[in-house]
């Protein structure tokens, strides 16, 4: 566990002091994102935050090279060569991207090709546990396909979630920390190396989203674009797919005995197929929701909108961080409520807990519809937003100028969208181009 956590430190650590120079590199080299009108931010904010996270993931694999407890990870396995591969082509397609806005059909492209490369060397799903069948395995081109159809889904998932401050790099983080206490878990308690990749690949990922965060937090100072996005997407589904391929459930002689008794003991085998899932579930269902609310509309699916949960959650009445919390509240009760399940899947307080947590979530989610007022004699002693608003007083020769300032407004409301930047794009959208970039650029 030292080598584990020394490997997220200096992971974290790492991407935490590139950050701010990349910030500076981006801000000379110009990649800076043209504000939308569906955006919450109002300055222009650098992106390019992909380069510092993509170090710091280089630093965690070269520390973890050199560590004595986690060197036979790189001995016995080419999982850790065939993850920088993958990543490199997908950061520098994402970089090219932050700064060129690449046709979306090349994104995907390089998204598939990245996956592609990871399985040629090795990392990709050679099997599946059925319950109550066993172990199926998988010809080649199953394989294949599933390893590509899985890390193309979870890099979008996570691209779609990143329209606020720190909302993908919170999320992917906590997502990390169930899937590493989970890998670990088998590696430690079930004594199988073939779990050591994919516990190394969570802890990096934390350490890459806590060393970004606190420069992505709101008001963010730089963005980490579809360069960081994308990166962070393959290395989350890299996890997965290594622990869920590689690892035999039969070392583990769970399928005894009856239908019924297998199923129960299999959970540990399952949840790999079930985590991943849970893990983006917030990102997917958005994935999921968008595509169709588009589609109704005879909308491209890739058609950038305000339609979003985290659009969603500012329109009830939410703040910007409070959005961001409840986003974060809802993916660790998915995240670990399912570890907390698959070690215990017999107790039903596991069960209880989950469901009042999220009924917790749900008040929290609905509290701005039921702002209480309070009575007028206590106006004066409880916090602004609890007072009754007093209609504004206009006087007899104003309201002309009112009139004005109100035509104003319309304008300003209902003015022309600004060329769209990276900042909540999909990560194979298409992106505006307006040919007068430098005015729409001064708006911010």
């Amino acid at each position: 566990m030292r080598d584990y956590l020394l490997t997220l430190c200096v992971t974290a650590a790492v991407t935490y002091l590139l950050t701010g120079p990349v910030r500076k590199f981006a801000i000379a080299t110009g990649a800076m994102p043209e504000i939308r009108a569906r955006d919450v931010h109002r300055e222009p904010t650098p992106r390019l935050g992909g380069i510092a996270m993509f170090f710091g993931l280089c630093a965690g694999l070269l520390v973890a090279d050199h560590l004595q407890n986690l060197s036979s990870v790189f001995e016995l396995s080419n999982e850790p060569r065939a993850l920088l591969s993958g990543a490199a082509l997908i950061w520098l397609i994402g970089v090219l991207d932050d700064k060129f806005e690449l046709d979306a059909l090349i994104k995907l492209g390089a998204q598939m090709i990245s996956a592609g490369v990871m399985v040629a060397q090795g990392l990709t799903i050679l099997w599946l546990p059925i319950p109550g069948v066993g172990t199926v395995a998988l010809t080649p081109w199953q394989g294949t396909l599933l390893t590509v159809a899985l890390v193309v889904l979870t890099i979008n998932a996570v691209n779609f979630v990143d329209g606020l401050d720190g909302l993908a790099a919170g999320m992917v983080c906590i997502a990390a920390a169930a899937f590493f206490l989970y890998a670990y878990r088998l590696w430690y308690g079930y004594t199988i190396e073939a779990a050591a990749p994919a516990t190394l690949f969570a802890a990096i990922l934390m350490g890459m989203c806590l060393g970004f965060l606190p420069h992505n937090m709101h008001p963010a100072r730089i963005f980490m674009g579809d360069s960081g996005s994308m990166l962070i997407g393959l290395v989350l589904a890299a996890s997965a797919i290594s622990i869920t391929g590689q690892v035999d459930p039969d070392v583990l002689k769970l399928f005894e005995g009856s239908t019924r008794q297998a199923t129960h003991a299999a959970l540990p085998v399952f949840i790999p197929l079930v985590l991943p899932l849970t893990i983006i579930a917030i990102p997917m269902a958005d994935l999921i929701l968008a595509i169709v609310r588009r589609t109704w509309k005879g909308q491209s699916p890739f058609a950038a909108d305000r339609g979003h949960l985290h659009h969603r959650l500012l329109e009830i009445g939410h703040s910007h961080s409070r959005a961001v919390l409840i986003m974060y509240f809802w993916s660790a009760l998915i995240a670990f409520g399912t570890l907390a399940y698959s070690v215990h899947s017999t107790s039903m307080w596991i069960v209880l807990g989950v469901v009042a947590l999220s009924a917790i979530g749900l008040v929290l989610l609905l509290l701005p519809r039921f702002t209480p007022r309070a009575p007028r004699w206590a106006q004066s002693v409880v916090p602004p937003r609890y007072r009754r608003r007093k209609p504004a007083v206009v006087p007899a020769g104003a309201h002309g100028a009112a009139e004005a300032a109100g035509a104003v407004e319309t304008v300003e409301e209902e003015r022309e969208p600004v060329p769209a930047g990276v900042n909540g794009a999909t990560a194979i959208g298409h992106r505006s181009r307006f040919s007068d970039r430098s005015k729409a650029g001064a708006r911010g």
